[in-house]
């Protein structure tokens, strides 16, 4: 009577194993089920469906998993789809302006050493009057500009 006992237990396991969807039934049904998602794939082992691959952002993955669970079989979901980050371009590095006070002191410095060359500050804008050799001018002009002013109105004579 045991023995017929244990018998028939094993026998109704094997059939409810049996009629179980195989793995291979569930990924197909998945795969039908996501047909026109080419971006991701899922795989299944014992009832537990993976999804690998590229999703656009959080809502489509959430859509996928949710798609994935609704599938008869599937057990559990371990979702892997990936999200890209997006392209960001560095911000461009900021223009330092320095303060009048600060400006005037350093244009003064660098315009003491060319004779006949005055000079004013106003607001950030370095106004350069006077007369200079032609060769002097682009070296003047450089060395102001490193002070980094809002603009450099030339008004020099060239002689």
């Amino acid at each position: 009577m045991k023995m017929k006992s244990i018998l028939l237990g094993m026998g109704i396991a094997v059939s409810l194993i049996a009629c179980a969807p195989k793995d291979a039934d569930i990924e197909k049904a998945i795969m039908e089920k996501l047909s026109d998602t080419t971006e991701v794939t899922v795989t299944v082992h014992e009832g537990v469906a993976t999804i690998v691959g590229t999703c656009d952002d959080e809502a489509f993955k959430k859509n996928i998993e949710r798609s994935v669970k609704s599938v008869k079989g599937v057990k559990t979901v371990v979702n892997n789809c990936q999200i890209p980050q997006p392209n960001v371009e560095p911000a461009a590095a900021a223009v330092i302006i320095n303060s009048d006070a600060e400006l005037d002191k350093s244009v003064h410095k660098v315009v003491d050493s060319y004779d006949g060359v005055s000079v004013t500050v106003v607001g950030g804008v370095v106004t350069l009057s006077g007369e200079i050799k032609r060769d002097k001018l682009q070296p003047l002009i450089q060395r102001i500009q490193e002070l980094k002013p809002k603009k450099v109105d030339n008004k020099l004579i060239i002689k």
